[in-house]
């Protein structure tokens, strides 16, 4: 097969406003196993928007931008369900940014010739297909990005943001989540910004100017999303996955006390994974257990056993149909590091 033959078929992304969910998350209630923890976790985040205190903090991890998802996290911004998010570098620069630039996911199989997909140039993700050299014209343009910034060290949430700045003039996609993020002031954190595409452009970025260059400091990244929990009495976190955006989210709290400015743990959490609890990892430990570190309350917490592509898209669609984000006030955290 043939190159073309195999980037045809495109990933469309689903939009949670063509459809109403509420009656099904309503039969779900009275259901058992994954069903009834789904419309648990869609009643809590309904519970979130609705607590004029909470900043609703957005967790993502995997590759649900490339499976179809990212319009969704792009109307949880655009609607005011999200006020800052933390995320993979995958997430942000090879899936949103990637298609921001006119670039697009591809319908594939898991079941293909890996070998022949690498003479090809065409990287798979489970049954998803991106064309390797498009990628490599989203790491040039980080580079680009980074060529025309003052060398010093920034946040990967400052660096995010001149993305979406770079995309207010050059985007071939309309309502990135980058750039739909950073015209509402939600801030967005990637404490691994490196790895992902991001990382191969700065390198490059940094090899052509040895002595003076952009860097990025996910110190900096923890110290302000810190800042944000500091400031917000109440906080909730939705997590798709869990690796480091799920921790770094959480981590906030110990943070914040070890600076001397003790806050609340987060009172709400929701987390749609399918990681086993018994390798002991971050991405599989449960909200309970985050819970004894001082970090996530137990009274709203919602574990949902789930490949998220299925469940994710019902839970907004909830939410958004019951149009509770409608009266909630914009918190524009991005705002406070001007």
């Amino acid at each position: 097969m043939e190159k073309d033959d195999l980037l045809r078929d495109v990933v469309k992304h689903i939009d949670i406003k063509s459809f109403d969910s509420t009656e099904i998350i309503r039969a779900m209630r009275d259901m058992s196993f994954t069903a009834r923890d789904t419309a648990v976790a869609a009643e809590i985040f309904n519970r979130m928007i609705n607590d004029d205190k909470c900043t609703i903090i957005l967790c993502i991890a995997g590759s649900t931008g490339a499976a179809g998802c990212m319009q969704v996290y792009v109307d949880m911004v655009k609607h005011n369900m999200v006020d800052a998010i933390v995320a993979t570098g995958a997430a942000i620069v090879d899936m949103d940014f990637f298609e921001a630039l006119g670039f697009k996911h591809y319908k594939g199989s898991p079941y293909v010739n890996d070998k022949k997909l690498r003479e090809l140039y065409i990287d798979r993700i489970y049954d998803t297909f991106i064309d390797e050299e498009q990628l490599q014209i989203c790491d040039n343009t980080i580079k680009r990005i980074a060529d025309a910034l003052d060398p010093r060290p920034y946040s990967s949430r400052e660096f995010i943001g001149e993305m979406g700045k770079y995309l207010m003039e050059h985007a071939q996609k309309p309502n990135s989540l980058v750039q739909t993020a950073y015209e509402n002031n939600v801030p967005i954190f990637c404490p691994a910004f490196s790895d992902s595409s991001a990382g191969f452009g700065l390198v490059a970025h940094q090899v052509e100017n040895e002595r003076s260059h952009v860097s990025i400091d996910s110190v900096k990244d923890f110290m302000e999303l810190t800042q944000i929990k500091i400031k917000s009495p109440v906080s909730g976190l939705f997590m798709i996955g869990g690796g480091v955006p799920k921790n770094f989210a959480q981590d906030t709290v110990i943070c914040a006390e070890i600076l001397g400015k003790p806050s609340d743990m987060h009172k709400y959490a929701v987390q749609i994974t399918v990681a086993d609890v018994r390798d002991g990892a971050c991405s599989s430990s449960t909200l309970k257990e985050a819970s004894s570190w001082g970090k996530v309350d137990t009274v709203y917490e919602q574990m949902v056993y789930a490949e998220a592509t299925c469940v994710l898209p019902l839970i907004v669609s909830y939410v958004y149909h019951k149009r509770d984000w409608e009266k909630r006030a914009q918190r524009a955290w991005s705002t406070i590091f001007q």
